[in-house]
């Protein structure tokens, strides 16, 4: 069997494609499903082929800005690699030769490679950030809930999430914000005394505004006023939290009662003029006036920041902060890479062994059925012993087992280990008779996750 991978992101696809593959969770199952059963026939599009390559196993990773299926094949990678092409042509509709040159394809240690590279935020569009990791364990969640999972997916995403924790906890990757909005509470909450105490005034009601409301709520902001231009717009805004919006000619007494001001509004020209601010100064009885201006082109007159008591902030100052903090992260990379490295090492152990427990299991099974054999035997003999006897002989037969069995198991796992289980495996079975024995076949042992006890789900549950 092999471990295949098919994707676009925003490297390879543009928004409007991406958009279009970009999975509701209501459709998520209903595709992991029909994805399992899906097995095109030769010209003829959807329809069914019973001796063809079939997916074993598979997962759907759909964030906004990539899919990607991984999956575990019967047949060839190619063969693999086709099944899913033609599963996502018919899913929105888009020919295969239209499709595929925004494809990448990957099989094997790429795959494990990939993943983990997602999990850690070196795959996203914005370096580091923290969402993808829970869309990771979502995607293993919904797979499982619709049964799509099996014990070698289920290792890789446990072992991804594994990786993509190591690297936030043991790196610089995600930390140090990345974004203006987040950027902007940060600063606010530095330069307040106390920010759940503070008045935010918020002057605009687009994206920009929206995000730096999230942002200072997660940060604590309580007392949240906005304006714009259009009054219900604002008031939508304000309804998301809890707080108040004010007509467009309530500036002058929201700029009185204001910490902090922040601009974020499409306008094309000023917005907030130095004689505006002047006007209100004695009001404001000496009072700190924080302002910062995230708009493009800016809001705020440049000779604001000149007033008694005002200190004024533009988005060129965020971005040079953000700048520096992207710096930070980009040299964690290489740190990165080398934890993926060893998880993605430990991954191709657990495969390597995985081809080997299978031998082991029957060769086991084998020598105690011999065993068993052999004191049903000799049961009339045995039964002229006194039962602490008879278990003293039945425990030195299994014991003679397990020695014998001891050095052939290490040796196989040690050369699992080194990569040649398989030739090692088929010496065995070819020694000791044990029969052609499917290399894939899961047992309690194999199936468990990385820990050994608990499973994905209870070790990494979706955020």
């Amino acid at each position: 069997m092999n471990l295949i991978l098919v994707g676009l992101n925003h490297r390879t696809a543009p928004v409007s494609l991406r958009e279009q593959f970009s999975l509701p969770v209501c459709s998520l199952r209903p595709a992991l499903v029909e994805l399992g059963s899906f097995s095109p026939q030769n010209g003829q599009k959807n329809g069914l082929q019973r001796n063809g390559p079939r997916l074993t196993e598979n997962i759907i990773l759909s964030t906004c800005n990539r899919l990607e299926v991984y999956a575990v094949t019967t047949g060839e990678a190619a063969e693999g690699w086709q099944l899913i092409v033609e599963f996502l042509s018919g899913l929105q509709g888009i020919p295969t030769d239209e499709l595929r040159p925004h494809l990448y394809f990957m099989e094997g240690q790429e795959v494990v490679i990939q993943l983990m590279r997602v999990g850690a935020g070196l795959d996203s569009m914005v370096l580091g950030e923290p969402q993808i990791l829970g869309q990771v364990s979502g995607a293993w969640t919904e797979a499982h809930s619709a049964d799509r999972t099996g014990p070698i997916l289920s290792h890789l995403f446990d072992g991804a999430a594994h990786a993509g924790k190591r690297a936030r906890t043991e790196t610089e990757i995600g930390r140090h914000t990345t974004s203006i909005s987040h950027a902007t509470a940060g600063l606010i909450a530095g330069k307040v005394d106390d920010i759940t105490q503070s008045h935010v005034v918020i002057i605009g009601a687009g994206e920009m505004a929206v995000l730096a409301a999230q942002a200072l709520d997660a940060q604590g902001a309580r007392q949240m006023t906005f304006l714009n231009r259009t009054y219900s717009h604002a008031e939508a805004i304000a309804s998301q939290f809890g707080c108040r919006a004010l007509n467009w000619y309530h500036l002058p007494q929201a700029l009185v009662e204001a910490d902090v001001v922040i601009t974020a509004t499409g306008a094309p020209h000023i917005v907030l003029h130095e004689r505006d601010l002047r006007s209100i100064l004695h009001e404001r009885a000496g009072r700190r006036l924080l302002i910062v201006d995230i708009a493009v082109p800016r809001d705020v007159e440049e000779s604001v920041g000149d007033l008694p008591n005002v200190l004024c902030y533009d988005i060129d100052q965020l971005q040079s902060t953000v700048e520096a903090n992207l710096a930070q992260r980009q040299a964690a990379i290489p740190d990165v890479e080398k934890i993926i490295a060893e998880e993605a090492e430990r991954f191709d152990l657990w495969v390597q062994g995985r081809q080997v427990l299978p031998v082991l299991v029957e060769l086991r099974r084998k020598a105690n059925h011999i065993a068993d054999t052999e004191l049903e035997r000799q049961r009339h003999h045995l039964d002229e012993l006194s039962p602490e006897n008879q278990k003293i002989i039945t425990r030195m037969i299994y014991r003679i087992v397990n020695k014998v069995l001891h050095e052939p198991t290490v040796r196989l796992k040690s050369s699992a280990a080194e990569g040649n289980g398989v030739a090692y495996a088929h010496a065995i079975r070819e020694l000791f008779d044990l029969g052609v024995i499917p290399v894939e076949t899961g047992t309690p042992a194999a199936d468990q996750g990385r820990n050994g006890s608990r499973s994905f789900a209870e070790t990494n549950p979706p955020n």
